[in-house]
């Protein structure tokens, strides 16, 4: 039975933050590679000298070799593969739900298409790579962090523009501890094999992390922090997350690249939990900050409430009551009396002209300071004690501080209150995934609204999903496709607190009614980096009780009272800013991106090179599994076989085989191995296809590869001859009259002969066939359905139907593709009969818009068939679909 419809309450407004001030290089897009400049398409060089003369450094195997040259980066371009509009996706949920259709649609022009205007630039424009800049977007980017940073510094020009880096890197040497291999899965366990990552991008940079143990691990760090380095700001901060195993060789780096005067502090927090252990259990993480200049670093001081008898007020032990009686602090008189506490009155410091040493005189008596002078002059003494401020104890005077003079308290560098990823609000959804009240605090404490934030570890997004909560542009980084599908789904699916802009209507009204301030005359514009509204607390100080204008004689005691809170300074809560309960904010625009589009990972420039032995090493271990292996595509008894197998001098065809058909007679097959580490993508199956065709003719060639990139069964498709007997999809296509397979190789092939041993050689090679996708009409336009899986027979060469849609974690469709970009216009879940399959990305969002969208719209974004939608004026729709692997498809249809 489908959800039932609920009436429909009044609009919510659904809001996403802008940053119109700021702007980004514009970057080629997957889709428009055609129209990529031999200037844009150059892989630049990023070279840091290396400088054994700074201070006291850390030594490793292998550091001094590291030391002997300069460390050369590749910097190559990074192409965008997605481009998002959280906003939009909500507002086309709204537009389907059956409420809104019912009363005309009359919420659709609440906002504008943020798709419609994305980059800011015209047609000539967008596609002139890297020479405009374009409207700003957050940016979740696949790759190596070390090359993505590179290029981000010396392609995009952000070399100090970044005013905060937030780095966790892994902790420690466990093999399984570092990523999940699904998206669905995040109970790893360190060696088990069915928890080994399938990613070689993954395997690689745990290879060059931990290949010699805690000195490549160093390695491996210290040249990333050192690119990390170049990207801040003056006046920015880095902090680096790490355990208790490696917290002191961490922070020996960070002196060395950043300077031991740049050290700012050490921050410790706990983890999940207590852990078992023979000795004292350790439960605390650490996060180690560094200033790029310490003496200009931004600092936004951070507060804590006080609590009586408790953290911050643990000395406030005595009580005024109304009447003025002052007792000590007891459950009876806290009841109705005002907690206080004895401060100093006196400071050791002399001044030359001896203004603070003078007689007092309190209840008939005459006091001098024992030490040192009183704290303020004759004039603010007298003030002090007509505000009944001054006490006397046994010989001396004390200050009288009241608990509400300053509610708060500066946070230090214990933060026991942080914990582990427990929220329900922002459940784990990946096993390495950082605690978000750690990230916002260092945000908060280093940031302003509007300042550019980066993560070189993106994991599950926390960080990002921090600074898009709190304001900040953000660029993220990873090497998992996991990862970022993980983090894509939970930007996309978040829902935020509408803070109030300073820069806004509501934002000016209520400033002036919390400072009496008048606002400015020009018209508010909602830029974000003149921040939000905060909450404030008073903080009555003695210098402001002393110098005081108002306080004279005769006044009563509640008016000298309003004097003081006149006159007291405040302090603006940075994590507390005034919210709009009646709006809703989600994510704003960002794109998902990638280097060079699914380019093989390199090796950079000063790296140690995979020599032609190792090449050849890894092609001839490829070759020999696959004879013995064949090519199978899932079912039993369904495996292409080899007669004979050998090694072919080619570019990209790299071995030569023979099989015998049914019919009997014989065909040749080309065979083209893919990087050892990295991605093949469109280009590579092109050019492949072509060196097949060349001189003697093959009647079928295989592309292999751990991973293929979304165009890659485009590439086939271009020459797909009328008459195809293949169906068009990914895996079986025809170039011109070559029948090509992209076969996965399964990533045991690139842990090397131990693990191979233990898994054995089933599955090693693998055709699978691409979604089943029908386009079907409908009243209101088109409906896409995403049926199952088309399973290639290599044995027959026959094609037939899988339902099977159990590995797909999400699937996208630009409804109206202009073929140069992506565009989200539409997304879907894993699910089944509307109800999410694992977690639920949209979840705080229906609660908050229930009374807008009705149960069978949000049902409709977990399943296999869309919602309907108008035919594109393009005359093109494309779809994306992504397993829970993070492995990627992109078809594109003419309708």
């Amino acid at each position: 039975m489908p959800p039932r419809s609920r009436k429909p309450a009044a609009g919510v407004p659904v809001q996403a933050i802008a940053h119109p001030t700021d702007r980004r290089v514009h970057l080629p897009t997957a889709d428009g590679q055609e129209f990529v400049s031999p200037d844009a398409a150059r892989i630049e060089q990023v070279v840091k000298k290396r400088d054994s003369s700074l201070d006291p450094q850390l030594v490793w195997i292998g550091k001094e070799q590291q030391d002997a040259e300069d460390l050369v980066v590749e910097a190559p371009p990074i192409y965008i593969q997605e481009k998002i509009a959280p906003r939009t996706l909500v507002e086309e949920v709204r537009r389907a739900s059956e409420s809104s259709r019912d009363r005309g649609n009359e919420q659709l022009g609440l906002f504008a298409d943020d798709y419609a205007d994305f980059d800011g630039l015209d047609d000539w424009q967008s596609v002139e790579y890297y020479q405009h800049e374009a409207n700003w977007s957050n940016r979740m980017i696949l790759g190596d962090s070390l090359r993505v940073m590179a290029s981000l510094a010396e392609k995009e020009r952000l070399r100090g523009k970044v005013q905060m880096i937030y780095i966790d890197p892994p902790y420690g040497i466990k093999f399984g501890s570092n990523w999940q291999m699904s998206a669905r899965k995040r109970d790893v366990k360190d060696g088990n094999l069915a928890d080994v990552t399938r990613e070689v991008e993954q395997i690689k940079a745990f290879r060059d992390t931990w290949e010699l143990g805690i000195n490549s691990y160093l390695a491996y760090l210290r040249d990333r922090l050192l690119i990390a380095g170049d990207l801040l700001t003056e006046s920015g901060s880095i902090f680096v997350q790490i355990g208790d195993e490696n917290v002191h060789l961490v922070r020996c780096l960070l002196d060395e690249i950043f300077g031991l005067d740049n050290f700012v502090s050490l921050i410790t927090y706990s983890k999940t939990g207590g852990a078992t252990a023979e000795l004292l259990p350790n439960t605390s993480d650490f996060i180690l900050w560094y200033a790029k200049d310490k003496s200009v670093v931004k600092y936004r001081r951070p507060f804590q409430a006080k609590v009586l008898r408790g953290a911050g007020a643990d000395k406030y032990d005595r009580v005024e009551l109304p009447n003025g009686q002052r007792l000590p602090l007891s459950a009876d008189s806290l009841s109705t009396g005002r907690p206080y506490r004895l401060d100093n009155l006196t400071s050791p410091r002399v001044r030359e002209a001896r203004t603070g040493y003078y007689p007092v005189e309190i209840d008939g008596k005459s006091f001098i300071p024992n030490s040192g002078e009183w704290k303020t002059h004759r004039e603010g003494m007298r003030k002090l004690t007509l505000a009944k401020r001054v006490e006397r104890t046994g010989n001396s005077l004390s200050y009288v501080r009241f608990l509400d003079d300053f509610a708060a308290f500066p946070l230090s560098n214990n933060w026991s209150d942080v914990g582990g990823v427990q929220s329900r609000v922002d459940p784990k959804v990946y096993v390495v995934q950082t605690s978000a009240t750690a990230v916002q605090r260092c945000m908060l404490m280093a940031t302003d609204p509007g300042d550019l934030v980066l993560d070189p570890t993106c994991g599950s997004g926390t960080t990002a999903y921090v600074a898009e909560q709190w304001g900040r542009r953000w660029i993220t980084i990873d090497t998992s496709r996991v990862a970022i599908t993980l983090a894509r789904q939970r930007l996309i699916g978040a829902k935020y607190p509408a803070y109030l802009l300073a820069d806004s209507v509501e934002g000016r009204a209520k400033e002036r009614q919390l400072s009496g301030a008048e606002p400015p005359p020009s018209a508010p514009g909602q830029d974000i980096r003149k921040g939000f509204v905060y909450e404030r607390v008073p903080h009555v100080t003695l210098k402001s009780i002393a110098n005081n204008p108002e306080i004279k004689e005769g006044m009563t005691r509640q008016e000298i009272d309003a004097a003081i809170a006149r006159h007291a300074d405040t302090e603006l809560l940075y994590d507390r800013p005034y919210e709009d309960k009646k709006r809703v904010r989600v994510a704003g625009r960002f794109t998902v991106e990638s280097l060079s589009p699914h380019r093989p990972a390199t090796f950079s420039v000063g790296e140690e090179q995979p020599s032609g032995t190792d090449v050849n090493a890894y092609h001839k271990t490829i070759l020999d599994n696959l004879a013995k292996a064949g090519v199978q595509n899932g079912w039993r008894n369904e495996r292409l076989e080899f007669a004979s197998l050998a090694p072919h001098p080619g570019k990209l065809i790299h071995a030569e085989a023979a099989r015998r058909n049914d019919d009997g007679t014989s065909a040749r097959i080309a065979v083209s191995v893919g990087p050892q580490y990295g991605t093949v993508d469109a280009d590579w199956v092109k050019d492949a296809a072509r060196e097949a065709l060349r001189g003697v003719g093959f009647d079928l060639l295989l592309v292999c590869a751990f991973s293929f990139g979304g165009r890659a069964s485009e590439a086939a498709g271009e020459f797909a001859p009328e008459g195809d007997d293949f169906a068009t999809v990914a895996e079986q296509r025809q170039l011109g009259r070559l029948p090509v397979l992209l076969v996965r190789m399964n990533a045991d092939l690139a842990m090397g002969d131990t693990l191979l041993k233990k898994t054995g050689t089933a599955n090693l090679f693998m055709v699978f066939g691409e979604p089943d996708i029908a386009i079907d009409p409908a009243p209101d336009g088109l409906v896409v359905e995403v049926r199952g899986v088309d399973v290639y027979n290599p044995t027959t060469g026959e094609l037939r139907p899988d339902n099977g849609v159990e590995d797909i974690a999400l699937w996208m469709i630009d409804t109206d593709y202009n073929g140069e970009e992506f565009f989200v216009r539409h997304i879907y879940f894993a699910g089944r009969e509307g109800k999410p399959d694992g977690l639920d990305p949209y979840e705080r969002l229906r609660k908050a818009l229930r009374a807008q969208i009705d149960e069978s719209a949000w049902a409709s974004l977990y399943g296999h068939r869309s919602r309907a939608f108008p035919r594109p004026e393009s005359g093109k729709i494309a779809v994306k679909v992504v397993n829970h692997y993070g492995d990627e498809v992109v078809k594109v249809y003419e309708v």
